[in-house]
């Protein structure tokens, strides 16, 4: 069944996941802080743009979000939440808190809307392709409703349970993803020390138990030190800081993504908090060491 979707938020994740909801015949309304964005998307898309997101969610069946952090995502809610019609609901994309996402799914629930924070992972490559993995958390009707609208970006789409749930499983993944760049980087960094030629060793661990999406999308940038794409580590940065209060929270012990965390706010440091995540390697050049 279409949906009338509301899209809130066009950035490298945002603009081309609204596009596929397009595609596939939904009809949807941009809206970005930054009006140009949305301009350029509807031109694109032949579809429409607002310059006030009020101006069209009550008409909505979906309002979906992806934005910032905690405050851009309740900030919306907050405003949006009031004047959309009882059924309808709000998907949020964007990595926040469990908090927010638990705070915000009670706060609508009491105008009969339903809040979903649905995280994703795959980045800017797997957004424009479709193949997005997402994550959710929230009320399983309301979960129901949307999977098949979900699936427009995504290869894998799983409803992990209570709000927050979403969020949670989004924290375990920069878990993994801070510790495999890290390890990455150490094994490039210590190939070139050995003298190897690090090409022909990623073309051949990769192939066994070491290889991952890390080593297979960001080796060879690594090796060659290019980090003017991908996702950033302000954004990582963000992302490990949630991760860590929750830790603080449900008392799990995380060192090594402490420790990588420390990293990424040395690299920010020295002025790359908007490279790539892959930048790591950066602090183990000799050239780079300041400490």
């Amino acid at each position: 069944m279409m949906k009338k979707i509301g899209f809130i938020g066009l950035g490298v994740m945002g603009y081309p996941m609204a596009g596929h909801l397009h595609r596939k015949g939904h009809t949807v309304t941009v809206y970005n802080r930054t009006v140009h964005k949305a301009e350029k998307w509807a031109a694109e898309y032949q579809g429409e743009y607002v310059e006030d997101y009020i101006s069209m969610v009550s008409d909505l069946d979906v309002l979906i979000l992806c934005v910032g952090n905690d405050d851009d995502v309740r900030d919306i809610v907050q405003k949006a939440y009031s004047e959309m019609k009882a059924g309808s609901m709000i998907v949020d994309h964007t990595t926040t808190s469990a908090t927010v996402a638990q705070e915000l799914a009670s706060l609508v629930r009491e105008n009969g809307i339903e809040f979903l924070d649905a995280p994703v992972s795959g980045g800017q490559v797997g957004a424009e392709k479709g193949l997005l993995t997402t994550m959710v958390g929230g009320e399983l009707k309301a979960y129901e409703q949307v999977e098949e609208l979900l699936a427009c970006y995504s290869k894998k789409v799983t409803y992990m349970g209570e709000a927050g749930n979403g969020q949670r499983t989004k924290m375990v993944n920069q878990i993994c993803i801070a510790g495999l760049v890290q390890g990455l980087a150490e094994g490039i960094s210590f190939a070139k020390n050995a003298g190897l030629d690090a090409h022909k060793v990623i073309e051949v661990i990769s192939q066994g138990a070491a290889g991952s999406w890390q080593m297979e999308n960001r080796s060879e940038t690594m090796i060659e030190g290019k980090f003017d794409f991908g996702f950033a580590v302000s954004l990582m940065r963000k992302d490990l800081g949630i991760v860590l209060d929750e830790a603080r929270r449900n008392q799990s012990e995380l060192p090594v993504t402490a420790i990588v965390d420390q990293f990424y706010a040395r690299l920010e440091k020295i002025g790359h908090e908007r490279s790539d995540t892959s930048s790591l390697i950066v602090l183990l050049e000799e050239k780079n060491r300041t400490e």
